[in-house]
Order: C-alpha cells, then structure tokens, then sequence
C-alpha cells in the first residue's frame, strides 16, 4: 500500500514539472471552453422550452386518444427529457474542464498524471482521462 502511495508521489511529481501552459495559452482555451458551454446552455434552453410547449400541446390536443397514442407521447417526452439531461450532464462536463483549467489541471490524465493527448482534446474537450485510462475504464 505504501508503494502505491510512493508511485502516485512521484508521478504526480513528474506530471506537476511537465504543467506549464502560458498564460495566452490558458486564456484561448478557457474562451473556447465558455463558448461551448454558452453553446450547449442556449440548446438546453431551447429544449426546455420546447419540451413546455409540447406538453402544453399534448394537453389540449389529447382528447380522443387512445391508449396507443397517449403511449407515443409519453414515450416521446421521455425521449426529450432524456436528451434535456444529457445536455444538462454535457454542461457540467463543461464546466468541469473550466474549473480544472483553473486549477491548472486540464489536459492531464486524473489517474495517471499524464498528459492528455491533443487530439483527443480537440475532439473532447472535457476529457478527463487518457486514451489508455479510458480504454481501461471502458473494459471494467
């Protein structure tokens, strides 16, 4: 138990002297983090909305239903509430990285201190593991 601990040291030691990221650097990803949670924020606004209004629809408009057509609706506004959340767990992804990046902490790896590569940032920007610390949590 006491290696683990001593490894973990270490590695976060070597992680710590590899973090530097200038300041123009910092302040271009912070922008582009808050443009995509403004982004991700309006659309869940609009499905919000979207899913009120719908229901105010469904409401007036479901006399003569039968049982298959209230099934439908039902099973519809699942489907957007489900999407609402999603949306909602995308911002707090977001939000996240945002908060990392203040700490210091974006783009490197929360288990093993590496850094998280480019690429994967680009097309992730959230990401909080690595691509190998992913594949390992994904098998579990």
């Amino acid at each position: 138990m006491a290696k683990a601990t001593d490894t973990s040291t270490v590695t976060t030691a070597k992680a710590a002297t590899k973090r530097t990221r200038t300041a123009a650097e910092t302040e271009k990803i912070r922008v582009a983090l808050t443009e995509r949670r403004d982004e991700l924020q309006a659309e869940y606004e609009q499905s919000l909305t979207d899913i009120t209004e719908l229901q105010r629809d469904r409401l007036a408009d479901s006399a003569g239903d039968d049982q298959a057509d209230a099934g439908t609706k039902t099973f519809e506004r699942e489907q957007e509430i489900t999407l609402a959340n999603n949306l909602l767990e995308r911002i707090t992804q977001v939000e996240r990285a945002i908060e990392r990046l203040g700490q210091g902490n974006y783009g490197w790896c929360e288990r093993c201190g590496n850094a998280i590569p480019v690429e994967r940032l680009a097309a992730f920007p959230s990401a909080t593991l690595c691509v190998t610390c992913k594949q390992l949590e994904e098998r579990r």
